[in-house]
Parts: C-alpha cells; sequence; structure tokens
C-alpha cells in the first residue's frame, strides 16, 4: 500500500510528468525518423530499377538503329541478293557442285571423327548413359 501511494506522489511530481512526456516525444520523433528513412530507401531502389530499365532500352534501341543501318547499306542488299536470288557481282561466274561431289572431295583432320553419324546411331539414353559412366570413372569421353 505504501508503494502505490510512493507511485502516486511521483507521478504528481512536475519532473517525473516532463521525464515520461520528453521520452514519448522522442520516440515518436525517432519513429518518424526511421519511417522517413525506409521510405527514402524504398524510393532509392525504385529509381535505381527505373534507371537500369532506360539504360537498357537506350542500348536496345542503339542496337535496333545499327541493326536498321546494316539492312539498308550496300553490303547487306549485295549479301541478300547473292544468297536470295543467286546474282553476282559483274564479271563473277557461278559454279554449282553437286553435294555427292563436294562430299567426295573431303579432308579428314587427324583426331576428328565423323561425330555426326555416331550420333545417329547412339540414342539420347545410351548416349547419356555413356557420358555419366566416364564422368564416375574419369575416363575421356567417348562421344569426342
Amino acid at each position: 500500500m505504501i508503494q502505490i501511494y510512493n507511485i502516486r506522489q511521483q507521478l504528481r511530481d512536475i519532473r517525473v510528468v516532463g521525464l515520461i512526456t520528453f521520452l514519448v516525444i522522442v520516440l515518436l520523433v525517432s519513429w518518424s525518423g526511421v519511417k522517413a528513412i525506409q521510405t527514402n530507401y524504398d524510393l532509392q531502389k525504385q529509381v535505381a530499377t527505373l534507371q537500369q530499365q532506360n539504360a537498357l532500352s537506350a542500348l536496345k534501341n542503339t542496337n535496333l538503329r545499327l541493326q536498321n543501318e546494316y539492312y539498308n547499306s550496300n553490303q547487306y542488299l549485295e549479301l541478300s541478293a547473292r544468297q536470295n536470288f543467286g546474282l553476282g557481282a559483274p564479271g563473277e561466274t557461278e559454279l554449282l557442285v553437286p553435294k555427292n561431289v563436294a562430299m567426295s572431295h573431303l579432308v579428314n583432320m587427324p583426331g576428328a571423327t565423323n561425330s555426326s553419324a555416331n550420333k545417329e546411331r547412339k540414342s539420347w539414353v545410351d548416349s547419356n548413359l555413356t557420358s555419366w559412366l566416364d564422368f564416375f570413372f574419369h575416363r575421356q569421353s567417348s562421344n569426342n
């Protein structure tokens, strides 16, 4: 009972009331400052994201502009005419070589194998299983 009386007496003292009021004001100002810092941080993240998007868009625009310049160049027009229409420059003669003749004159490079024929013969499962076995037993890959 005496302690409750002492607490009531202390709460009536102007110094204690002033100290409590001061602490409440300090807490409110601190909370407001933290909220302002958090808001600034979030806004700064948004600004950085938008700046990155703008930079990316500028690079895409530059790339498209350069691509359009290439499409309008004489080099592209000549290449396109050669590929699509079989045209050539004045004085050039076009030689058409049958595929079987061209393939018969291929030179086999040392160490190279005909990997396309091997890949066609092996199924995907066999190739995958062989690759894993080579990996686990530290062997040189048999697919090379």
